[in-house]
């Protein structure tokens, strides 16, 4: 289980503490509904919102006898409440309690994975819109393709984590609802009513059907929101990786004062940040495979589920929650060295400008299959002669028969494939 990356805001929710709180309010609650419909006396009902209350220590104690959490639970309660504690979950079972209060703690992690996630799509907006236009080479199969700029791939990643926030939001949104439907789902021992004005005190909706357990997709979409997420995080992570790279050296994460980056080799500075994310990335698709095996339950309802959830729903939870944050310092730390993208792109001697010359040629009449083959053929000349590609293309009589040195030359401005930049950024930006 998870000690090291947990917050203590999130250790909260997930506490069994905190799980204890829940359910003796969910059956107070129950029991004040039903007073107020003179199902049960007021005065009971009264007395159990005085004297209710329960001792962790002794519900575990409870529990190593009886095998049964929910029970251990209910005898600790009634030893506090007395006599009254007969009207307590009264017609209710298990699940009732623990799935409605499970519900209310993934709903309260999900709010405080939002709020981390909110705070981290500004911290990359901010670094986008820094670097907008801060040059650097795009790569396709890590080889180099065409220029682009640093703002624009932080870009990308703010509208993927955007995507990611409406996700949890829907996710929160489908696992905030509870149940009062007894044994099998039939709500043969309560009246539905009761059900739904508890859902209303406790601000959760009420799903329509139920078997004894709410339905586990509910319960994998939450996870597959945060491996989503996760996964995001960790495309980003993966970029900072390569492109710290001695042999790239294009970005390097904060290295703080002190910091040592190797046993054994005193100058290293490695992307440890980024590498510890890649790696608790997967273990969240892991959790998330583990919740959709949850779905299928035997019948209206089995426990295979539940031992899993257990420790997949904090662990997934804690770790999002501290791959955000680390995630959030990474960004804003980041470090950029524009010159050495610019050398990088040099490196390839024009030939990232190899498209613009095949489509001005295309322009002049020439076919595309026509125009591909002389381009091709002056980038070749720069591999096997160790020229310029742009000396190669005026050293080419084809190539300079059809565009001449003018419009060679516009082929070569790098403003030109930021021209659209702007928009790309507005488009993206605008309902933000």
């Amino acid at each position: 289980m998870i000690t090291r990356y947990e917050t203590p805001e999130m250790r909260a929710v997930w506490s069994n503490q905190r799980k204890l709180e829940i359910w003796q309010e969910i059956e107070i609650l129950v029991c004040e509904v039903r007073a107020e419909r003179g199902e049960m006396p007021v005065k009971a009902a009264a007395i159990i919102r005085e004297k209710a209350d329960f001792d962790e220590k002794r519900v575990l104690e409870i529990e190593e006898t009886v095998h049964h959490d929910v029970i251990a639970f209910l005898t600790n309660m009634a030893e506090y409440i007395g006599p009254e504690s007969r009207f307590v979950h009264e017609g209710m079972t298990s699940s009732d309690l623990g799935d409605t209060a499970f519900a209310m703690q993934m709903s309260e992690a999900g709010s405080i994975l939002r709020v981390r996630l909110v705070e981290l799509l500004d911290i990359v907006k901010a670094k986008a819109l820094e670097h907008q236009n801060t040059p650097m080479v795009g790569r396709s199969h890590g080889i180099h393709a065409e220029p682009t700029t640093f703002g624009l791939k932080m870009l990308v990643y703010w509208a993927a984590l955007k995507r990611g926030l409406a996700r949890l939001d829907h996710a929160i949104e489908e696992v905030t609802v509870g149940q009062i439907t007894g044994a099998v789902g039939t709500m043969v021992h309560l009246d539905p009513e009761i059900e739904t004005e508890t859902m209303k005190r406790l601000g959760l909706g009420v799903a329509p059907v139920a078997t004894q357990v709410l339905q586990r997709d509910r319960h994998a979409s939450f996870l597959s929101s945060i491996a989503l997420i996760g996964a995001t995080l960790e495309q980003m992570a993966v970029e900072i990786r390569n492109l710290q790279r001695t042999d790239v050296h294009e970005v390097e994460e904060p290295f703080a004062k002190g910091q040592k980056g190797s046993s054994a080799m005193p100058h290293k500075k490695n992307p440890i940040i980024s590498e510890r994310i890649t790696g608790m990335a997967r273990v969240l698709r892991g959790y998330a495979h583990t919740s959709m095996e949850n779905v299928a339950l035997w019948h209206e309802r089995d426990i295979s589920h539940s031992g899993a959830e257990r420790i997949i729903f904090p662990d997934s939870c804690h770790l999002l929650h501290y791959m955000m944050g680390k995630m959030k310092w990474l960004i804003e730390g980041l470090v950029l060295f524009p010159e050495r993208m610019l050398e990088n792109m040099a490196r390839v001697r024009g030939m990232v400008f190899s498209q613009t010359v095949l489509l001005a040629l295309v322009k002049t009449g020439m076919s595309r299959e026509d125009s591909y083959a002389v381009v091709q053929r002056c980038a070749m000349r720069v591999w096997d002669e160790d020229i310029d590609f742009y000396e190669s293309l005026t050293a080419d009589s084809e190539v300079m028969d059809q565009l001449g040195a003018e419009k060679l030359d516009e082929c070569f401005d790098f403003k030109y494939h930021q021209r659209n930049i702007d928009f790309i950024f507005n488009r993206t930006l605008e309902n933000d």
